[in-house]
């Protein structure tokens, strides 16, 4: 089986986005790959951030992916900073890494905006320690949205490049091939459709959380953004319709269908019977992995001591790795 690395910041209680674009995703690719998955702690710092809450943000997060689907005892589950061969590597991908490449990710840009000069050289650098967390593992396929297939194409620069330094261009770090996620992988804001849904957007209204009531969820999605239209019964009459197409394709991913199908059945009605279905469908699928999450959270001895052995793991699969990478670049054993 193939090895696979995928992480996520705990940064607020993972949104439905999060879920359908990739969370629900790492569960079913256990089925048939070797699977590393985690809370990417470090990441979290590039930004300022609340260090009164990052711990247990970060239990928030490992609880959701349980009560998601994902087994510990199927993959690894691990918070980043605790395996420090994460941050050794990354230094010495750092000192690989061209400026001119960094220069080029288009994601620092938009996250920097135009106070370029005053955000923190972690995030300047962040994809740098996103190739450390994957080549340290020798990963060879990471699930990912679009955004982040810039990343993915820099950390096999970076690889091939410590390959033809250090390695003789014998292939030490492996080539990654991303897993680009499917059509449902992008779930809008539900205020905004031409906004990607987010832990970090100020309105609650704009995301369903997945610790969410069933009120609660009835409620967003009563007064999620739509057109005065009809919902089409072709999906070509989706286009140019960003709120309408942003509803019809989460219902389609939580039903595991398609656009097509959907408005076959809600195709030429008004919102009003659309969103009551898709509150009734989120509230059944969803329910289960809040109430899941509860119970975690109340327990937090048993998050920390599966947190605690997933580290374990991880480290027996790194530490080799990072060990070489260091001998190959000179660095004195005694």
């Amino acid at each position: 089986m193939q090895r696979i690395f995928s992480g996520i910041q705990p940064t607020g209680i993972p949104t439905l986005g999060n879920y359908l674009g990739a969370v629900r995703n790492w569960v079913k690719l256990q089925d048939d790959h070797e699977c590393i998955y985690c809370a990417v702690d470090l990441h979290a710092i590039t930004q300022p951030h609340d260090p009164k809450t990052l711990a247990q943000a970060t239990r928030e997060m490992a609880a959701a992916l349980i009560a998601a689907g994902i087994d510990p005892q199927r993959s690894i589950l691990f918070h980043q900073s605790a395996v420090h061969a994460h941050v050794r590597l990354a230094w010495i991908l750092e000192c690989v890494a061209r400026i001119g490449w960094l220069n080029r990710m288009t994601q620092f840009k938009d996250k920097a905006g135009k106070d370029r000069e005053n955000v923190s050289a972690g995030l300047y650098t962040y994809p740098v320690l996103m190739a450390a967390d994957i080549l340290v593992y020798h990963a060879t396929r990471v699930p990912v949205g679009d955004d982040q297939r810039q990343h993915l194409e820099l950390a096999n620069d970076i690889a091939q490049k410590f390959n033809f330094d250090f390695c003789g261009g014998e292939p030490f770090f492996p080539v990654i091939e991303p897993l680009i996620l499917g059509p449902a992988a992008r779930v809008m804001s539900l205020r905004d459709g031409s906004k990607k849904m987010s832990k970090s957007d100020p309105s609650d209204q704009s995301r369903i959380n997945l610790t969410d009531d069933p009120d609660t969820i009835a409620l967003k999605i009563r007064r999620a953004k739509t057109d005065p239209e009809p919902l089409p019964t072709e999906p070509a009459g989706l286009e140019s319709r960003p709120e309408a197409r942003n509803l019809v394709g989460i219902y389609a991913a939580m039903e595991d269908t398609d656009y097509a199908t959907v408005l076959r059945t809600h195709g030429g009605r008004g919102f009003g019977d659309f969103k009551r279905a898709l509150a009734d469908l989120l509230i059944a699928k969803l329910s289960p992995i809040a109430g899941e999450m509860r119970r975690l959270l109340d327990d937090t001895a048993t998050i920390d001591a599966i947190l605690r052995d997933g580290a374990q793991r991880a480290s027996a699969l790194a530490e080799p790795i990072v060990q070489e990478a260091e001998k190959l670049v000179g660095f004195l054993r005694v």
